[in-house]
Formats: structure tokens, C-alpha cells, sequence
């Protein structure tokens, strides 16, 4: 009988048990840029979307008028998601942990070349592809 309340109670523990809640949240100045996490598009910014490991996270940002920012964010591992304690915080506690990460960048507008510079550019690339091969064909 003593086997079954504790059984009881520890079911009851349990179901009772939270989470963890992992959340980024990126905004931009200006706002509206698309964002891509790991080569996936997320959305437009500002944005918050669930996560579910920690590491670094590759980031790319774009938007028209704007230089594409291309960064790597480092997302470190809170205390209670270090192995063992993961299981007592995702597992047994009677509530929900809210692990919730702002990223903000700011974008700089982008610079349009100068049309001369950009005739020498493109002819200069002509030259060294049209230009003969030193390499043998083989």
C-alpha cells in the first residue's frame, strides 16, 4: 500500500513537472531586414523564435539599401542546462524556466560604387578571362 502513494505521489510530481522555454529575439535597426539562422530563413525583424540547443548560431542579415551583415553569435549554456542539473530543470521542477536571448544589430546603408569604377572592375575581369592560359591542357 505505502508503494502505491509514493508511486502516486511521484507520477503526481511529474505531471506537475515545467520545461524549459528557449526563445531569440533579434531586432534591427532599421526594422524589416530578413534574418537567416544556420542558412535558414527565419523571418523579418524584429523576430522571436524558439531554440532548442546551444552553441553558435551562424547569422546573416539583409535588407535593401543596407550592407549584408554576416556574423557568428555565441549562445552559452545557462548553469542549469549543464548536464545532470538539464534533468532536474527540464524534468522536476513544478514550473517553467524562461531562457529568453535579445540580439540586436544594427545595419549601415549601403554605398553604391562609382559607375568608373565599376567599367574598370568589369573590364579588368574580362581581361583575366578572356586573357590565354599558362596551365598546359591536359
Amino acid at each position: 500500500m505505502m508503494w502505491k502513494l509514493i508511486t502516486l505521489a511521484f507520477l503526481s510530481v511529474l505531471s506537475l513537472s515545467g520545461c524549459v522555454e528557449r526563445l531569440i529575439t533579434v531586432t534591427t535597426e532599421p526594422p524589416g531586414a530578413i534574418l537567416w539562422l544556420n542558412g535558414e530563413e527565419v523571418g523579418a525583424t524584429p523576430v522571436t523564435i524558439p531554440f532548442t540547443w546551444y552553441g553558435q548560431y551562424d547569422v546573416v542579415i539583409r535588407k535593401g539599401g543596407y550592407e549584408t551583415l554576416k556574423t557568428v553569435k555565441d549562445m552559452p549554456a545557462p548553469f542549469y542546462q549543464w548536464p545532470v542539473i538539464d534533468l532536474i530543470s527540464e524534468c522536476l521542477l513544478p514550473f517553467t524556466i524562461n531562457d529568453h536571448h535579445q540580439w540586436e544589430s544594427e545595419l549601415t546603408t549601403h554605398a553604391p560604387a562609382e559607375s568608373q569604377e565599376l567599367i574598370e572592375r568589369a573590364k579588368s575581369l574580362r581581361d583575366e578571362t578572356l586573357a590565354p592560359s599558362s596551365k598546359p591542357r591536359t
